[in-house]
């Protein structure tokens, strides 16, 4: 059994205080891992669309240090949403912080839509698409991939192809898509018969007049889709039990990749 972590919290100023509480709540409960949601180290984009370059950036390198002190200091695996900023542009990453190292996920596919264009904002690149991160933590096969990404095949195919146990998703989901995000990630978790832990921030931002409210709902899907813990819409964490053996009595049990390697094979 593993001991693993969502912090549900709205973006952070500088003082390092909030985090180190929870960090060290998570680590007292025996949590080795823990993630954060989106734009909890950074301002929501489309408050970032009105800051300078160099701001932003001096935000980033500040937050990059502290949850790397953190790492240290707690001896825990740190996964969380970070804005890099590099020849003056902007780029939507996720940055896994362990005690001895540091590794950075680009987001692959960003939003593009009318109202929420991270695509337009960030300097990510649009290429063939990678593999996502993938680490191995106790044993356990851990994958990270961006919250939009979710709604992708191709690294869920990938994810399968690399043996992945356990999918780290930071979100910042709002207005009415609460039941809609539940619903997928419980049947991504089961389809491909893994966890997902789901950490999605909480606050607000208003534009023109429309509130949008990050409302949280952080979880935790096993992999036969059901939610083992669940967060409401308050600033919080939660700690939660992730098992290997689980994953692979479901993939046994259910057998969905077992009838896809019997026709490759067939080839």
């Amino acid at each position: 059994m593993i001991r693993i972590a969502a912090l549900q919290m709205p973006t952070q100023g500088m003082s390092p205080n909030a985090l180190d509480h929870y960090f060290k709540t998570a680590r007292s409960k025996d949590a080795g891992v823990i993630l954060l949601g989106e734009y909890v180290l950074n301002h929501f984009f489309k408050e970032l669309e009105k800051m300078p370059a160099n701001m932003i950036k001096d935000q980033s390198d500040h937050h990059l240090s502290m949850i790397k002190e953190l790492s240290r200091k707690y001896d825990m695996v740190v996964v969380a949403p970070l804005v890099k900023v590099k020849g003056g542009k902007c780029y939507k990453t996720i940055v896994k912080v362990s005690p001895k190292s540091t590794q950075t996920y680009y987001q692959q596919i960003l939003m593009n839509f009318s109202h929420w264009d991270e695509a337009r904002f960030f300097a990510n690149e649009v290429k063939r698409l990678e593999d996502p991160m993938v680490f191995t933590h106790e044993g356990l096969r851990v994958g990270v991939i961006g919250g939009y990404e979710l709604h992708f095949n191709h690294f869920f195919d990938r994810l399968n192809a690399r043996g992945v146990d356990l999918l780290l998703l930071p979100t910042s989901a709002t207005f009415d898509s609460h039941n809609r995000w539940r619903e997928i990630i419980k049947t991504r978790a089961f389809l491909h018969n893994i966890y997902i832990l789901r950490a999605n921030r909480v606050g607000e931002y208003v534009e023109k007049g429309l509130k949008w409210k990050f409302y949280g709902d952080s979880m935790l899907a096993d992999p036969l889709g059901e939610v083992q813990s669940l967060l409401e819409d308050k600033e919080s964490l939660m700690v939660a039990n992730v098992e290997k053996g689980v994953v692979k009595e479901a993939k046994r049990a259910w057998g969905f990749e077992r009838e896809l390697k019997k026709r490759e094979d067939a080839d």
